[in-house]
């Protein structure tokens, strides 16, 4: 068989790009070795969103006295929580089956390995492997949890984000090792179920990659939650002998044990680049990641890459992005490479996190004279009505010419509201136009314009 494009994988970065590739009349097939939808969709992004949903439901069930409600025999059914995120997954895989259809794309499953002279073989469940060719072939083959030498997966005791979605039962205790974005959503949804939770992170603050301003407060608001944070903390070895887990953990005082029923390693990702190829193309990697250009060409002709294969942020938007921008350049589309300064990121944990741009610290190391504005929820009129009075939106901008240069959110409902800065960014606003660009009143998203208007010094609610 042979073909125009030919995609390995079908994450949000390997469908996205069939789909666009045949939009553009390029004959189109996608090779898949699991599901369709690939990690994200049913393993990542959507079903962990299913998971955090029944998370905040119950937890508003068990506040309802503070909404003026009474409700008696409150409690969870875990299982059918499960449940419902796997089905939620499936019926997401489902509707990109259908999009495959609709699109007209070939479905080939197995697993991928490149050959020279733009060439794959696939290997079906039985063994069988076919020989396909394409004119430009698109490796989008994902990543899966990293397992660090001093912390082995054994998928019961010491687990990771596939097994944190599908335990038979619920965990009394869990430690939950990394607090990023995988480490703290999952710590939040086990905690909310009743899980007596210990998040353990090497960095100085949960969540290191966020501004410390976002850090410090995700903190209080999970110590409020009674979730128990250590950070500048490692986890040296972890013993599985016992009913339990007993983790040692380094800490600035000293090492101390830890014990718990679950240890859920949240460290990372590990790309899947191993035997599918490379070595035999000649395509170069370098720090577990495949080399491209701006475009997503490496170094052999007609071979590319795309998403957490690659040295961009492993998020699924980007690998969409990055796949739409390969194959329109492909067709010959007048295509704008990807502005990677302007990659929101998203933590749907409870609070919300979503931020864009840079920390107020990376602003300053960059040598900008900057202006920081902030406003709390607790002073929004919206936040308050909605018993989500916790977090706050902080903003910085260059002093001299105005660029939006960050802008960084906790609480609720912020991962839909962190759009309007990155379009702000895209189309080169200025604080004095988001300031003068009428918010509707009342609005989470008021916040965004009265941070603004604390950095120029208007601001009217604090």
């Amino acid at each position: 068989m042979k073909y125009d494009v030919l995609v390995i994988g079908s994450g949000p970065g390997g469908y996205v790009t069939a789909i666009r590739a045949s939009q553009l009349g390029f004959k189109t097939a996608v090779v898949e070795k699991e599901n369709l939808g690939g990690i994200c969709l049913n393993w990542g992004c959507i079903p962990t969103k299913a998971l955090l949903k029944s998370a905040q439901v119950y937890d508003y069930l068990k506040h309802v006295d503070e909404y003026g409600l009474k409700a008696e025999a409150i409690d969870k059914d875990f299982d059918a929580v499960i449940k419902r995120s796997r089905g939620v997954a499936e019926g997401m895989s489902k509707g990109v089956q259908f999009l495959m259809k609709k699109n007209k794309i070939d479905v080939i499953d197995g697993f991928g390995k490149l050959k020279t002279g733009k060439k794959v073989d696939v290997t079906d469940s039985d063994g069988k492997v076919t020989e396909y060719s394409a004119n430009h072939i698109i490796i989008a083959t994902g990543a899966r949890s990293r397992v660090l030498p001093n912390l082995p997966q054994d998928g019961k005791k010491v687990i990771g984000y596939r097994e944190a979605m599908t335990l038979p039962t619920q965990p009394k205790s869990m430690i939950v090792v990394g607090s990023g974005a995988i480490g703290v959503e999952f710590a939040h949804f086990y905690n909310s179920m009743g899980t007596d939770v210990t998040v353990v992170e090497f960095m100085p603050n949960i969540v290191p990659v966020e501004d410390k301003d976002v850090s410090k407060q995700m903190e209080r608001s999970f110590k409020k939650a009674g979730i128990k944070v250590m950070t500048s903390s490692s986890v040296e070895s972890v013993d599985t002998s016992g009913d339990g887990v007993k983790a040692t953990v380094k800490t600035k005082k000293g090492e101390q044990i830890l014990e718990a029923d679950i240890v859920l390693s949240a460290v990372g990702i590990k790309t899947n680049i191993e035997n599918i190829g490379l070595e035999d193309v000649g395509i170069i990697t370098d720090r577990d990641k495949i080399l491209v250009n701006d475009y997503y060409q490496t170094n052999i002709p007609g071979y590319y890459a795309i998403g957490d294969v690659t040295p961009g942020p492993a998020l699924a938007h980007v690998a969409s992005a990055e796949g739409i921008t390969c194959v329109e350049k492909l067709a010959g589309l007048h295509t704008e490479t990807i502005d990677y300064g302007n990659i929101p990121g998203c933590t749907y944990a409870t609070p919300e996190i979503a931020s864009v741009g840079l920390t107020e610290d990376k602003a300053k190391e960059q040598g900008y004279d900057i202006k920081v504005g902030k406003f709390p929820f607790s002073a929004s009129g919206k936040a308050k009505a909605a018993g989500t009075p916790d977090g706050f939106v902080k903003v910085i901008f260059d002093a001299k010419y105005g660029e939006w240069l960050g802008c960084h959110m906790i609480g609720a409902g912020v991962t839909d509201m962190i759009a309007e800065a990155v379009l702000g960014r895209k189309l080169e606003t200025t604080g004095h136009e988001v300031l003068k660009a009428i918010h509707p009143h009342p609005t989470m998203s008021e916040a965004v314009m009265e941070a603004v208007a604390d950095a120029y010094d208007e601001v009217i609610h604090l």
